[in-house]
């Protein structure tokens, strides 16, 4: 029963810290990529690339720092709150949700690095050429190895999923559980933007409104971008695949006289419901924090649409269109490969009973709906850009 537990607690873990660290990379890298214009304008002015680099990874640093440690009294506050949450029975108390304190004090310093690395990253273009960045003149390229690795990636995970039966110890299980989800979320990062870009290039060639082409040429601009407006809904999708299936299994379950059973199946439940609301907050920060982003980056092309006469609520269209578009991909696409990972473990009755699809549907349709919610919230910011 105790392993039962270790191997839940993986796939829980898998499934929000991956996504968690991919989130902390792209606001950190989306924060430094804000800056680029000032930075590449002190770089024109004679500034080293030693100073612009130091401006950037210190300033990044700085900001990831307050929050991460922000962040950490909002845990020590809901403590007392988390500490009811019963699994085997009983509440876990607050020695089971306290982190020890040699945690808590080197997490704000691992997240300052993360964003100082990143900030490193993104920066890239403006210590190499900051002429091109000042004029926008280079375009981002995708290559096509990234949908070979992609779905070679897909193939090992179900390989090793199928595998997974016959592994020889509790931790081979366990480090098989952790390659098969993890490298397949982590690989949905890399076959997205390509994907993305694939489709907006048919719709750019198809479309008759100005709103379906200003999206197709704003996914185009940068599908990097149009994916991480998106991203955190293909974890979403994930998800749902997996919590799905774990209501189904729990569902066969609940049959089961035996009184183990009976708190195994609860916890589950709990767990299933704490993972599912852990993605979606960070899917919420993640639409209001990049869709405010992407105005903001955008704000010069608004103005000269809005100087050439264009309507703010074409702008509004064609913005909505080029986050929900992607948006479709991305959800089915997210959900299919989970479909694909999971089919090993869980086989297809259990991905295709009518209760799992009803999980699977429903928050799918939360996710996109807190996607959309972020569009609505953030139209203000849009007239705010576009009248300068």
């Amino acid at each position: 029963m105790g392993f039962t537990y270790q191997a839940l607690a993986v796939i829980a873990l898998v499934l929000l810290v991956v996504p968690l660290v991919s989130l902390g990379g792209a606001a950190a890298r989306l924060s430094a990529r804000r800056r680029d214009d000032r930075l590449a304008t002190l770089r024109l002015l004679g500034a080293t690339p030693a100073t612009v680099s130091a401006l950037a990874v210190i300033e990044s640093a700085v900001l990831a720092l307050v929050g991460a440690v922000l962040g950490v009294a909002v845990h020590l506050a809901l403590v007392p709150a988390l500490a009811l949450i019963e699994f085997r029975g009983e509440a876990l108390g607050a020695a089971g949700v306290l982190l020890p304190w040699p945690a808590l004090v080197a997490m704000p310093f691992g997240v300052a690095m993360l964003a100082a690395v990143s900030a490193v990253l993104g920066l890239r273009q403006v210590v190499i050429s900051p002429l091109g960045v000042r004029t926008k003149q280079d375009a981002p390229k995708l290559h096509w190895l990234r949908i070979v690795i992609g779905v070679g990636v897909i193939i090992v995970a179900f390989g090793v999923m199928s595998a997974i039966q016959v592994a020889p110890t509790a931790m081979a299980i366990l480090a098989m559980l952790v390659l098969g989800f993890g490298g397949t979320l982590a690989v949905l990062n890399l076959i997205g933007p390509w994907v993305i870009r694939l489709v907006a290039r048919g719709q750019a060639g198809r479309a008759k409104t100005p709103q379906r082409l200003l999206a197709a040429r704003t996914v185009l601009e940068s599908p990097k971008a149009a994916w991480r407006q998106v991203g955190g809904v293909a974890m979403t999708s994930f998800m749902a695949v997996f919590a799905g299936a774990g209501v189904s299994v729990l569902g066969a379950l609940e049959s089961d006289s035996d009184a183990a059973m009976r708190v195994l199946v609860t916890d589950i439940r709990t767990g299933i419901l704490i993972t599912v609301i852990g993605s979606f907050l960070m899917v919420a920060c993640s639409v209001g924090v990049n869709q405010a982003a992407g105005i903001l980056d955008r704000g010069e092309l608004y103005r000269s649409l809005d100087m050439l006469g264009m309507p703010t609520r074409t702008m509004d269209a064609a913005r909505r269109r080029a986050v929900m578009s992607p948006l479709r991909i991305t959800a089915i696409g997210s959900a299919v490969t989970a479909a694909i990972v999971m089919l090993p473990l869980t086989g297809a009755a259990l991905i295709v009973a009518p209760v799992s699809l009803l999980v699977i549907a429903g928050v799918l349709a939360a996710g996109i709906g807190i996607v959309w919610l972020g569009l609505v919230a953030t139209r203000p910011v849009l007239e705010r850009a576009a009248a300068g």
